[in-house]
């Protein structure tokens, strides 16, 4: 028979073991993810500070998507006949290769580089998810591969996602002047100065066309300047064309830069994206291609991308691919949507002068001309966070702090009370 000092003894120890075995198994479910940071808020607040205002009139100038005038999104009818035809044709759904569906890709190089272009012959090409997917899958090819300095350079501002894009492939990120605050323009000879002081070799990123945030583009005067520095320093350049026929209407004008480098012996890399020209948003259709020195370069490099691109996610979607690739293989169907490319543009750019004149018309004193030099969706007003927190708190007028706007957020009905905003707090 047990005493009852070791009963006791026994329960003791017993409820410790299972107390520390508790404490044990709940520090461990704790711990796993407890030192997760909060991140920052996303760009989205404000679509949710906008959703949550009750005016009726209420303005959402920070969306990253074309409107119609009715402020409505808009499917191009050149993609709604081409899906139609795309799922009449009743096509299997197999995985696409590695490197994509090869009619769009092979059409997309064409429509970058030009059908006439002397490189197509030694452009490696894979489709991509999107234009975010085509900048990860250059930035890890340039990691891996590129013999220089594993650094970037991007301009000040650039597109958000660019730092977090290539930070997380492994290049160290630098910037370099772009953007002047005073003349809310081009700080053309402090890119120059910057692209000039940069160790030799060092990669460059360029906005094609329509750079995001601001809308400030180079002259093709001062595309050409450029592209000499970047050769007499043996830079590397690296194009993100997001926006080819959006920004002017013209695929042809918006392509300047990449085909004047390709021209003048640049073997660039180039992003392209079909979100914004085609309306294909969703379907996340893109493309990465390298211009290569020959076609046994061409070959190395093209299995090094599939490489790459097989553990990130195998293969790309095809179905935006096959509504992309009947657009611009149909000649039709390609002279219809240049029409509603160049519509999508004029509006916009019909609403920047609109913009422009009504504030003038209210009196305003101010320089407004950089609204109308300024090209592509998004604007820079020249307005600081102060006067954009006013905009939002006492004109339910909506955008980021930085004073950016999304041009194709403003419509022929509410061009008027935007102007008036923008004078009530800026003069």
């Amino acid at each position: 028979m047990l005493s009852t000092l070791r009963i006791a003894t026994r329960q003791a120890a017993a409820r410790r073991v299972s107390s520390s075995l508790w404490t044990f198994q709940a520090a461990r479910a704790a711990s796993t993810w407890a030192k997760v940071p909060q991140g920052p808020p996303a760009i989205l607040g404000i679509t949710e500070a906008f959703k949550a205002d009750s005016f009726e009139k209420k303005i959402n100038l920070g969306v990253g998507a074309y409107r119609d005038d009715k402020g409505k999104p808009y499917v191009l009818p050149s993609v709604r006949t081409a899906e139609e035809k795309v799922i009449a044709s009743r096509l299997n759904k197999e995985y696409a290769g590695i490197t994509g569906v090869p009619e769009f890709t092979n059409a997309a190089v064409k429509l970058a580089y030009g059908a006439d272009s002397a490189a197509l012959d030694r452009i490696v090409v894979t489709q991509s998810i999107s234009g975010t997917g085509a900048l990860r899958i250059g930035a890890a090819f340039l990691q891996r591969f590129y013999p220089g300095d594993k650094k970037i350079y991007i301009p000040t501002p650039s597109w958000a996602n660019h730092k977090a894009v290539f930070t997380d492939a492994g290049l160290a990120v630098e910037q370099y002047r772009y953007y002047d605050k005073k003349t809310i323009g081009l700080d053309f000879e402090g890119m120059v100065a910057d692209i000039k002081a940069a160790p030799k070799g060092s990669i460059f990123l360029f906005h094609a066309c329509a750079h995001n945030p601001t809308g400030v583009d180079p002259t093709q005067d001062q595309w050409r300047e450029i592209s000499d520095v970047v050769k007499q320093q043996g830079h590397y350049a690296f194009f993100d064309m997001a926006y080819q026929g959006f920004a002017s209407g013209d695929t042809d004008k918006d392509a300047f830069a990449v085909r004047h480098f390709v021209k003048e012996g640049h073997n660039i890399s180039l992003c392209q994206s079909f979100a914004k020209n085609m309306g294909l948003y969703g379907e996340r259709v893109g493309a990465f291609s390298i211009v290569t020195e020959s076609p046994e370069e061409k070959k190395r490099i093209d299995s090094q991308i599939k490489i790459l691109v097989r553990p990130l996610y195998s293969n790309p979607p095809i179905h935006g691919a096959r509504i992309a690739s009947t657009i611009l293989n149909d000649p039709a169907l390609y002279k219809q949507w240049l029409g509603e490319v160049k519509d999508m543009a004029d509006r916009i750019i019909t609403m920047r002068a609109l913009l422009k004149e009504n504030l003038e018309r209210l009196g305003s004193k101010h320089d407004w001309s950089h609204i109308t030099s300024q090209i592509g969706m998004f604007a820079y007003t020249g307005l600081d966070a102060a006067a954009m927190d006013k905009l939002a708190k006492e004109h339910s007028v909506y955008a980021t702090k930085d004073g950016r706007i999304s041009v194709a957020g403003i419509t022929s009905d509410n061009v008027g009370r935007l102007a008036e905003a923008i004078y009530a707090v800026k003069g």
